[in-house]
């Protein structure tokens, strides 16, 4: 969802959650920066071709990374972006090493450390989506992503924490604020929004304690946070992945994605998540996918030709976003690109009718995941009641206005549900960015994401400056976020909107333009902007 949520006192995560991380991991180096940190900006190849000289070892690589979330994340600058870290870490990377010392090596991902979303499956740690309510609760398998990348051989570093319920939860809350775990603070600087909901798995990438992450996205969820935390974040098509074993919110826009510093580890990341699952059946509405070697497609060239429409009304966000987008569009335009301005016809109409879906959905999909998995709370209004007899803990700032929405409506067989949901899948998708493909022969369309991180505010919520996604959220469609370039040392990105399961033509030329740019910058992990 767009970040609605709200700041309480910043709570860390400790030992009794199972967040710690162990052993020496436990005593903080003295450096904390980016720059001092042996990994700093390392991605998937190149640790691999390290792993492969036998400079290092995917233990090493945990350890490293676990030290410094010590250093970073529970001290330091203090992030708080990880709620817990998997107690198997260390012999999941071991495993691996004995595996490639065996003379097997599973794929890219063999030994690569990945940060998960917390409203993600993955054993033997809690899913909780950041709330009281659910602290301590270990579902008993793995979700189907989560399984792929295990038999991909990545190791399952930690579970982040989020904007609680995935900011489904009240329409005034702050983005990366859980009950749970507290605020999630930007590395760029500390009191601005890191974004949300998947806030925490952004800012442990784009603050190199995670080679990779993976967070989910309902509307903005990974664009959002990617972009304000200078990361390359995508969002596929709905199907692409598999939403078994993932908290919902909507069965009609939920989706899990990568989140990395680069596009060539998004796209070999999203070629381990994704595939068919018989218990999602939106999975087979791509009848050609088993798996996608993303990254071999990859080339630098790829703009040279291709017709891109600007969707310049998003450039009002301000007059820096503006002037960040005129340059992305040179430099589109030098590498061969035709740009011209386009528009989404329908531009927000199907806005009424989401927020109408998703709230017939959350209720219909929530309670289905808590009572199949045997949570301790099994209802809606059972979560409701807790939040409301443990509301000093739970809503000290804000409340659950759409938890009680959502309560109050129907089940999925409801003729304002059903009508809503075919409007608002049309008014996006066929008459909305397939329209203004069409319209002018254009191939992708492009936007700035949305702004600079605005300031943490506890008393009001999020400021949030608007964006570019939501088209491709409601329609189901993919997209993906680039890094543009930085306004007062705040990362701004640049959206790329394709046609359903185009993620290969998006991925290829978003590397074009990352290729020509280079325009991530590491976080600095300064107090405030300057």
């Amino acid at each position: 969802m767009r970040p609605f949520a709200l700041l309480a006192a910043a709570t860390l995560c400790g030992a009794a959650m199972g967040c710690q991380p162990e052993g020496d991991a436990q005593r903080p180096p003295a450096a904390a920066s980016p720059q001092d940190f042996a990994y700093a900006e390392a991605g998937i190849g190149d640790l691999q071709a390290a792993m492969a000289r036998g400079e290092t070892s995917s233990r090493a690589l945990v350890q490293a990374y676990l030290t410094r979330i010590v250093a970073v994340d529970r001290n330091g600058p203090r992030l708080n972006a990880y709620l817990e870290i998997n107690p198997h870490a260390r012999a999941e990377a071991a495993q691996m090493d004995a595996e490639r010392r065996a003379g097997r090596v599973r794929g890219p991902l063999h030994g690569i450390p990945v940060v998960l979303k917390d409203n993600i499956d993955a054993t033997p740690m809690s899913t909780t989506a950041g709330s009281l309510a659910l602290a301590g609760f270990r579902p008993g398998g793995d979700a189907f992503l989560v399984r792929r990348l295990r038999q991909e051989g990545a190791v399952i570093l930690g579970k982040s924490n989020l904007s609680e319920w995935a900011n489904f939860r009240s329409t005034r809350s702050t983005s990366g604020w859980s009950s749970r775990g507290g605020q999630t603070r930007n590395p760029y600087a500390l009191d601005r929004s890191p974004c949300g909901s998947s806030s925490g798995t952004a800012v442990a990438v784009a603050a190199n304690l995670a080679v990779v992450g993976v967070g989910t996205e309902t509307d903005g969820s990974i664009l959002c946070p990617a972009a304000v935390n200078g990361l390359v974040g995508l969002k596929p098509t709905v199907g692409l992945v598999s939403r078994d074993g993932i908290l919902p919110i909507s069965h009609s826009q939920d989706t899990a994605g990568p989140m990395t510093r680069s596009v060539e580890d998004a796209a070999l990341l999203l070629a381990a998540m994704a595939g068919r699952d018989p218990a999602d059946p939106a999975t087979s509405a791509n009848a050609t996918l088993t798996t996608f070697d993303y990254a071999e497609h990859l080339r630098e060239g790829s703009l040279r030709g291709v017709r891109i429409g600007l969707l310049r009304e998003s450039m009002a966000i301000s007059p820096e976003v503006a002037a960040a987008t005129e340059r992305a569009v040179a430099v589109l335009r030098e590498a061969g690109a035709t740009v011209v301005d386009a528009r989404i016809p329908t531009d927000g109409q199907w806005e009424v009718d989401e927020l109408e879906v998703l709230l017939h959905e959350f209720k219909a999909g929530v309670e289905r995941y808590l009572q199949q998995r045997q949570a301790p709370v099994r209802t809606l209004d059972g979560l409701i009641e807790y939040n409301r007899a443990h509301a000093h803990e739970t809503m000290p700032l804000f409340g659950q206005e759409l938890f009680e929405q959502a309560a109050a409506r129907g089940d999925l067989a409801s003729p304002a549900y059903i009508a809503a949901r075919m409007r608002a899948r049309r008014l996006a998708g066929a008459e909305g960015i397939d329209a203004a493909l069409r319209a002018q022969r254009l191939e992708v369309l492009v936007a700035p994401t949305t702004g600079v991180a605005w300031p943490i505010d506890p008393a009001h919520g999020d400021r949030f400056p608007g964006a570019s996604y939501g088209a491709a959220a409601v329609a189901g469609y993919p997209s993906l976020t680039v890094p543009m370039g930085q306004s007062g040392g705040l990362p701004l990105g640049l959206t790329f909107i394709g046609p359903a399961w185009s993620e290969t033509r998006l991925l290829q030329l978003g590397y074009a333009y990352e290729q020509l740019t280079r325009a991530r910058r590491p976080p600095p992990l300064t107090t405030t902007a300057p």
